[in-house]
């Protein structure tokens, strides 16, 4: 197992490796995108021809909110000629490299193009905003016409496949959302409460007209206190709510501890399924693609509430 390094090491390491030059883009036509997340890396696969190769640095199921990056992912990250990070803090301290990356790089911020006025704050005094744009298609679809454009500013020789690859992607997200909106509209409105472990949702909850609830903040390493427990406990009672969510790259424990406390006061709540948040499902299954994995969530989802 690859040893993870300090955020400060971390930019050491990487700016010895920018001062000594990092790998440039190959001339004999074979390019390699990094991306940070499986998101990512799904979507972009969709929009390149097949001879480019597209990794990611986090695998399924890992948490991008308390990712810490190996000196494998340095190399990685240099040896790349195009990276794909989401932005708006969701990488962390990674952040701070992947700007240093863009003097000799193309780096981009996938989720930083979209209006600010389209994104959630999640804290008024520094105006950070919701870095889960993945879960409103329709941010996403706005997210990828930028990189559209950007891919074929980088790939000029590519531009053909590119556009012809991303209108029929595109196509499939707007017949995804199309889906998501049928498949929703069996959930009764009053009914259309989304509680899971933390508030990852809330552009999902936008587009579909879910009250959306996390007993965690945005970030996974904020941690809930006894009191976050308590007044979820009771929403949930006041509210008559019948299945709450677990999450795969979110640890379950406090979110049993919700379940407890509503049991101890005579309130019955399930468990309604394991929805994907921050990564995609395992490789080679439906939700191990970015489309996917928003039609399972959308299906669980149903299933459990309607």
């Amino acid at each position: 197992m690859q040893r993870n390094i300090s955020s400060l090491h971390f930019i050491i390491f990487c700016s010895l490796i920018l001062f000594h030059g990092c790998k440039p883009k190959e001339e004999d036509g074979h390019i390699k995108i990094v991306t940070t997340t499986s998101i990512l890396r799904d979507i972009v696969s969709n929009l390149v021809p097949s001879h480019i190769e597209v990794e990611s640095l986090m695998g399924p199921g890992v948490d991008p909110h308390l990712y810490k990056a190996s000196q494998g992912d340095v190399k990685r990250l240099c040896q790349a000629d195009i990276i794909i990070y989401n932005g708006l803090h969701l990488e962390g301290k990674m952040g701070e490299v992947l700007n240093r990356l863009k003097r000799t790089k193309d780096v981009y911020a996938f989720a930083e193009i979209i209006d600010p006025a389209d994104l959630r704050i999640i804290d008024s005094t520094n105006e950070f905003k919701d870095p889960h744009t993945w879960f409103n298609l329709n941010l996403t679809r706005l997210s990828i016409d930028e990189l559209e454009l950007e891919l074929i500013r980088i790939l000029p020789q590519d531009s053909t496949q590119i556009l012809f690859k991303t209108q029929k992607y595109l196509e499939e997200l707007q017949l995804t959302h199309e889906w998501c909106l049928s498949t929703i509209d069996s959930i009764s409105p009053e009914n259309r409460i989304l509680i899971t472990s933390h508030d990852a949702f809330g552009y999902f909850g936008e587009a579909y007209n879910f009250e959306v609830r996390g007993l965690q903040g945005i970030s996974t390493m904020a941690e809930s206190g006894l009191k976050d427990v308590t007044d979820m406990v009771n929403f949930i009672i006041d509210n008559k709510v019948k299945a709450i969510f677990v999450e795969n790259s979110v640890s379950q424990k406090a979110l049993r501890s919700v379940m407890e406390g509503c049991k101890r006061k005579g309130h019955a709540v399930e468990i309604g399924g394991e929805l994907y948040s921050d990564a995609l499902g395992q490789d080679r299954t439906p939700e191990g693609t970015y489309l996917g994995m928003v039609k399972y969530n959308v299906q669980t989802i149903s299933d459990a509430l309607k």
